[in-house]
């Protein structure tokens, strides 16, 4: 394991947006993520957990912590059980049960940077079906007594086993959003043979490459409501198209800010905000964002 300083983040971010990570570092087996949790504790300083890079953005000043990427890729398929890393590439996830006759994943096809990892946590979803529908087991690392500093000797790293009821599944969320001292390594999928499935992929991909920007964004920004889209309410608040900066609200999709060339994290969160008081004040609503923001704290 190898502990880099000074990384750019952009270069790791779908959003193409984001200063240098203080300390970065990319890790493959359980041991080498245990070592870099241990040593972001020694120098009391914060971690973050990265997977692809998508539905995430990242400050213009950096942050001031240890970023670990997670590129444990290891896959396998048994019957119809999949176990797959969280490093694992949605695109590569897809790619490889659609051709094995299991299906589960198309709703993923044609989804940029997101890994499987990334997916549980913010169960990931779209036409109607989530990761928690094929979620049988998570294999994590949790950080106990965080708080607590290593030369105490109460910090610890304990492996775990969540079902699929322990991920408290929710609408774009998980346990795992809600507590970042939960490390997301392996999992265990449950998928069904299928038929028409690589048909399926091919009708997702196109639909996505005909109605999803072509240049860089981190996919939806905002939550859907229960039964509002909010595509829908930000183009019926004329937004579509507004641009600040480098970045603009899609004039292909309204729920995607994307990057023109040279945008800013400012460009993109004074859109977010633009976008949430005018659909607040023409509709009475409030659009939550599905984004996270990494920010130098």
């Amino acid at each position: 394991m190898k502990i880099q300083k000074n990384v750019l983040l952009k270069e790791y971010t779908t959003f193409k947006i984001g200063g240098p990570a203080k300390y970065f570092c990319a890790v493959e087996n359980k041991e080498d993520l245990i070592r870099a949790v241990s040593f972001a504790k020694k120098e009391k300083i914060p971690l973050f957990i990265l997977g692809g890079g998508s539905n995430l953005l990242v400050s213009d000043e950096g942050f001031k912590g240890l970023v670990i990427k997670i590129e444990n890729c290891k896959l396998k398929i048994v019957n119809s059980r999949v176990i797959a890393g969280a490093g694992v590439s949605l695109a590569k996830l897809v790619s490889i049960t659609s051709n094995a006759g299991l299906s589960g994943m198309e709703w993923a096809s044609g989804i940029p940077g997101a890994t499987v990892g990334g997916a549980i946590r913010g169960n990931a979803g779209a036409f109607g079906a989530e990761m928690k529908d094929i979620t049988k087991t998570v294999i994590v690392l949790e950080i106990q007594n965080p708080k607590s500093k290593i030369q105490n000797n109460n910090f610890k790293i304990k492996i775990r086993n969540f079902n699929n009821k322990d991920c408290r599944f929710s609408y774009r969320s998980s346990i795992f959003k809600e507590n970042p001292d939960l490390i997301i390594f392996s999992c265990e999928l449950e998928m069904k043979r299928g038929d028409k499935v690589k048909e399926k992929v091919k009708e997702i991909l196109s639909y996505r490459k005909e109605k999803h920007p072509a240049e860089p964004s981190a996919g939806s920004i905002f939550k859907n409501l229960e039964n509002i889209r909010a595509r829908d309410l930000i183009e019926k608040a004329g937004l579509k198209g507004r641009t600040i900066g480098g970045a603009q609200i899609s004039e292909h999709h309204a729920n995607f800010i994307v990057n023109l060339g040279g945008a800013k994290s400012k460009d993109v969160l004074d859109l977010i905000d633009l976008a949430k008081k005018e659909v607040k004040n023409k509709f009475g609503i409030e659009i939550e964002e599905e984004i996270k923001y990494l920010d130098t704290k």
